[in-house]
């Protein structure tokens, strides 16, 4: 049987052991870090009180940022940087988080969490904070690589909901970095592919044919892979849109469609045809030469 295949078939079976080395959390920002989180509103409590964070299923009030990577047992050099969703309230750190990991960690990938800021639902935009701290995150797993046993030239990410609409932004968004560059720290390059789940937020308010004025994706854009269901919501055309753009500028990209599946499925809904996106994205990432192991 293929590493691939066999890997995926371990998944569906149930998590295999975890990884043999131990996990790593590190601050983002041990000097503080940059811009204001606005003090959340009475709607932004009320919404976060909806989805109360239980038994680490959820968090939120996030103010202290951290990275925690997650090493493979057996790693082949590809690292991807994970962005839980969450409506930029909270964080559904289990189901679009550690499950996501472990899934990565089976595929010989190092596997890094990322605990952004939140609730900045109050900011606007809500994604500019996350953003700086995703932009540090990248650089963190680049330049500690050899730590880490990466190969910084195929560090990827992959984001849910909100935290697509994040990893959106650290792809496609070229605009100017909103702190200081720290030398042996931050990188200025984004990330080396790109996995975006059920996101949104790119297109014009009231009307779905246009995206945001001053958005584009650039003629550089790296490798992406799309998943989202058709009964959900805007989130189908904002796939199908970002995939076009790619297909016009010639650049590599996948985009699934399922018929049903609606929203926040993560990795808990494995008996449904959009539940299993992993073992797509898991195909796909392995025909895209990004699951060779490092020579």
């Amino acid at each position: 049987m293929r590493p691939l295949a066999s890997a995926l078939l371990l998944f569906s079976l149930g998590f295999a052991a975890a990884a043999s080395a131990a996990e790593t959390t590190l601050p983002l920002w041990p000097e503080g870090a940059p811009g204001k989180m606005l003090p959340p509103s009475e709607a932004t409590l009320k919404s976060i009180a909806g989805v109360a964070p239980r038994n680490g299923a959820s968090e939120t009030h996030i103010t202290e940022p951290t990275l925690t990577v997650y090493p493979a047992a057996q790693p082949n050099g590809a690292a991807v940087l994970v962005a839980p969703g969450g409506g930029y309230w909270f964080l559904s750190s289990r189901n679009e988080g550690t499950m996501v990991c472990e899934w990565l960690n089976q595929l010989g990938v190092t596997a890094a969490l990322l605990h952004y800021r939140v609730p900045t639902r109050d900011n606007s935009p809500p994604h500019e904070l996350p953003v700086q701290d995703a932009q540090r995150a990248l650089g963190l797993l680049r330049n500690r690589s050899k730590e880490f046993g990466i190969d910084p030239n195929r560090v990827g990410v992959l984001g849910f909901s909100a935290g697509a609409n994040l990893v959106g932004h650290l792809s496609w968004d070229r605009s100017a970095r909103g702190y200081p560059q720290k030398e042996g720290v931050d990188d200025p390059r984004g990330p080396d592919f790109t996995v975006f789940i059920y996101g949104g937020g790119f297109l014009e308010p009231g009307d779905s044919t246009k995206f945001r004025e001053g958005f584009s994706v650039p003629k550089d854009a790296c490798p992406a892979f799309f998943a989202v269901a058709h009964d959900d919501k805007n989130n189908p055309l904002e796939a199908a849109m970002l995939y076009l753009e790619l297909k016009k500028l010639q650049r590599p990209a996948e985009l699934h469609i399922y018929a049903t599946g609606g929203h926040g499925y993560g990795m808990s809904r494995k008996n449904t045809p959009a539940g299993l996106w992993f073992e797509r994205c898991g195909e796909w990432m392995a025909a895209m030469g990004l699951l060779k192991p490092t020579p």
